[in-house]
């Protein structure tokens, strides 16, 4: 089973007052480096980071980082990114290697996100129609779990920040509990750190 991640990495972080994928961990590491890593030592063959605000700071802390030569990372920027998660997980699903059978959606600010959770998600891909998300205790999170048959239709609802929410809510998900692993939380305002 092909499985692929995608790290939607665009937004402007207006709550936060900076680009979320250039805050930096309690170890000086940038959250979009931790971010990639996890994916790709969860489980996922490739991953493709789509950027947005500040890209060019972002793509450099990448570079920086060594994923930039890495034949396992694809980097692409969604141009909208302002319009919010919607525009940066169409732009990701587009450019999806055509091997992968699923692709895990992650986003760059799940503080406590390890490659345990992404593994276990990662294990709950049953082909093309898979349909799965990150659950802790009991409340639905990320990463999320969008095999092949349903790109097409999350990349027609993706608007604004919604994402693939109203996608998802139409139809049955398996949920895959996290919480022994993570919170699940995700940081936008600068106590949240």
């Amino acid at each position: 089973m092909t499985v692929a991640g995608l790290l939607l990495a665009a937004g402007e972080g207006r709550r936060m007052g900076t680009p979320k994928a250039l805050l930096r961990d309690d170890h000086d590491v940038p959250y979009v480096d931790r971010a990639l890593g996890r994916l790709l030592d969860g489980g996922c063959s490739v991953v493709t980071v789509v950027l947005g605000a500040a890209a060019d700071e972002v793509r450099s802390l990448l570079d920086e980082a060594g994923w930039c030569g890495d034949d396992a990372v694809r980097v692409v920027v969604a141009e909208d990114f302002a319009e919010g998660m919607g525009a940066s997980l169409r732009a990701g699903l587009a450019v999806l290697p055509t091997d992968a059978e699923s692709v895990l959606v992650s986003l760059v600010d799940l503080p406590d996100l390890t490659e345990d959770v992404v593994a276990r998600v990662v294990a709950a891909s049953a082909g093309p129609g898979t349909l799965a998300r990150a659950s802790y205790d009991g409340t639905p999170g990320h990463p999320v779990l969008l095999g092949r048959d349903h790109w097409a239709g999350v990349r027609e609802v993706a608007r604004g920040d919604r994402g693939a929410r109203d996608y998802l809510a139409a139809r049955e998900v398996r949920d895959v509990e996290c919480g022994d692993l993570a919170t699940g939380r995700d940081v936008d305002h600068p106590g949240d750190l």
